[in-house]
């Protein structure tokens, strides 16, 4: 545990019981969506890696053409 997470805490030990409580369930959450994050990350990379190849074999062939937002 890193010393700012212990100090984090130990802070959080002080706070009344239901503050802590409802703190835990906001930490939980947030690890839990971050995990999810990362899942999903990790299980598309090779989906985009070939999507990024697709588009620079299109760019080389002349198939794209510059834009910016006001185009889209």
């Amino acid at each position: 545990m890193t010393s700012l997470l212990k100090k984090a805490f130990d802070k959080a030990s002080r706070l009344p019981a239901d503050t802590q409580d409802e703190l835990a369930r906001q930490l939980l959450g947030d690890l839990e969506s971050e995990q999810m994050w990362a899942s999903a990350f990790d299980s598309s990379t090779d989906k985009l890696g070939k999507l990024a190849k697709e588009a620079l074999k299109e760019y080389k062939a002349g198939k794209t053409k510059p834009m910016g937002f006001d185009d889209l």
